[in-house]
């Protein structure tokens, strides 16, 4: 364990410690360990060497090639959570009519990745209608595993493109960690992320927010009344990511949350 930290640290892992335990727990044979602890100093993504990533308490599949969700992107989790649990004793309430079971709520999960976010949305709120989409097929395929115990459904296309069209204005909330870093920016990021990840899930467009813009554009024909648009930026772009929903006919709201270093912005159509 104490030379795996030490071969982490002097490649510049940060949390050397957290991610030899990690290494050796995945590794079932030194043979294994030592072939992992060579991708893992070559640059390789920790969570596409041991196949999964921690996220909001859960184990999330992450196959090779697919967007690493980010403990940032918790703080997403948790604002649509919070929306959610609001919603549900009242929707109880409303489809609780004769002979009629409750209405689910329907919630949409756009640019899904893993589909981590949806994963944790249906952990957290019982009987949630889940659809996920991504324009990328390894990342639908990845979805695909982490929804399949929750009963969320993974479809592969350009965004609402994607989603079965009997949805349209039964929507309650879409979600997005939409790709939001400006092209130019791309260069700097780090090799993890730039090299094994796929450029449609990091880039946004000359400013960052083409993305977002097409889907605070789409959503409202999705959405029922009172339904809301949650979408993940920065800090630094949140104000204009707050003017494109508001645009779009959006009362936008803006979060952020300093311990994770997350930013929300939360839309009422």
């Amino acid at each position: 364990m104490d030379s795996v930290v030490a071969s982490l640290r002097a490649a510049g892992c940060v949390y050397a410690e957290d991610e030899g335990a990690i290494l050796c727990q995945a590794a079932r044979a030194p043979g294994e360990l030592a072939a992992m602890l060579a991708r893992r100093v070559a640059g390789y993504p920790l969570e596409h060497i041991v196949g999964w990533a921690q996220f909001h308490g859960m184990r999330i599949v992450v196959d090779r090639g697919v967007f690493v969700p980010r403990r940032r992107t918790e703080f997403l989790v948790g604002r649509a959570l919070e929306i959610l649990r609001a919603k549900h004793p009242s929707h109880r309430i409303e489809g609780a009519t004769a002979g009629q079971p409750p209405r689910r709520l329907v919630v949409v999960d756009l640019c899904c990745g893993s589909g981590a976010v949806g994963a944790a949305l249906a952990h957290g709120v019982d009987g949630l209608e889940l659809h996920a989409a991504d324009i990328d097929p390894a990342a639908v395929a990845c979805a695909a595993k982490n929804l399949n115990n929750v009963n969320g459904h993974a479809y592969c296309g350009d965004l609402f493109d994607a989603v079965p069209k009997n949805l349209r204005g039964t929507v309650d909330m879409v979600v997005a960690n939409a790709p939001y870093v400006p092209t130019e920016e791309i260069a700097f990021m780090p090799e993890e992320a730039r090299v094994h990840e796929p450029d449609a899930a990091l880039n946004g467009g000359a400013d960052g927010l083409d993305i977002q813009r097409r889907i605070a554009a789409q959503a409202p024909a999705w959405l029922r009344p009172g339904g809301c648009l949650l979408l993940e930026t920065s800090a630094r772009q949140a104000a204009v990511s707050a003017g494109i929903m508001a645009a779009c006919g959006f009362s936008a709201e803006i979060g952020h949350c300093e311990e994770l270093d997350g930013t929300v912005v939360t839309g009422v159509y």
